[in-house]
């Protein structure tokens, strides 16, 4: 019996510095949600340049931050268009930058440092592009909290109690199947119910299977990002927050499915993107 109790302890031994440091960010990112304007924007910059900062320091610490201080103009210049969702200009901004940032790079990780402008980059302007929508620029960004925080959970819990094979041992030591089965379907439904309180007339079985996607998409960008690590030898991309590691450890579900939910709902071509995402 003790055993046993030992083993529960073990299991959920990251999860109270994980719900305390989970519980703070979502707060503020809801708060600046509601509040909209420059204190979203400038939330989303900032998260933004930090996970460019623990990018670049994946790569190697020489001209780290040369490699990093090229990155803020150009997002900032991004972040700026994407309020108006000029896109085009914003990317145009991004990729320039990318550029710059690889040549201060070695030789074998230019496109890797260039990369991590982009992926900074495009959550940036993926995440103000979707809140520039009066009738569903705040319910999109709740629905894919909801979504993305909804698939963590599930998947978190789903593999700890089940447990079972693990999904790629190589790339994530602690990913099962079942875990991230159980993450996949759990997320989508509490997206779904989140779109479905948000959304008069919500279409549910569309919004169901873009849920689905999304929330797989998700994981997708969470094992992506594991292997990044794994490629530099890198635990976590770093130790900012307490029970997650760094910035981009927390943000590189929503990163995935935030940049997909954007070009879905642009491809729509509907009076906003938001707009693309639940009219079905």
């Amino acid at each position: 019996m003790t055993s046993n109790v030992r083993g529960e302890r073990r299991t959920f031994a990251d999860l109270k510095p994980r719900l305390i440091s989970s519980l703070l960010l979502g707060a503020v990112a809801i708060a600046v949600l509601w509040v909209d304007g420059v204190p979203f924007a400038l939330f989303w910059l900032t998260a933004g340049l930090a996970i460019l900062w623990e990018w670049q320091g994946l790569l190697s610490k020489r001209r780290h931050r040369a490699r990093f201080l090229i990155g803020p103009v150009g997002i900032a210049i991004a972040a700026a268009f994407a309020t108006y969702v000029a896109l085009g200009i914003a990317s145009l901004a991004l990729i320039l930058t990318a550029v710059l940032a690889g040549l201060f790079a070695t030789e074998a990780n230019r496109l890797i440092a260039g990369a991590g402008v982009l992926y900074a980059g495009a959550l940036v302007v993926c995440v103000i592009a979707l809140r520039q929508s009066d009738a569903f620029g705040l319910i999109a960004i709740a629905w894919l909290f909801a979504l993305v925080w909804g698939t963590d959970i599930m998947a978190y819990f789903g593999g700890r109690l089940i447990g079972g094979p693990k999904l790629w041992p190589r790339v994530s030591a602690g990913k099962t199947w079942s875990g991230t089965l159980v993450g996949i379907f759990g997320g989508a439904l509490i997206g779904l119910a989140a779109a479905a309180v948000g959304i008069e007339h919500a279409p549910i079985l569309a919004l169901f299977l873009l849920s689905l996607l999304l929330a797989a998409i998700s994981q997708a960008g969470d094992l992506a990002e594991s292997a990044l690590k794994r490629r530099f030898g890198a635990k976590d991309s770093g130790a900012l927050i307490p029970g997650h590691g760094g910035v981009m450890d927390r943000l590189d579900g929503f990163t995935a499915a935030c940049f997909c939910a954007a070009v879905i709902g642009g491809l729509r071509q509907y009076p906003s993107i938001a707009a693309g995402l639940f009219s079905w």
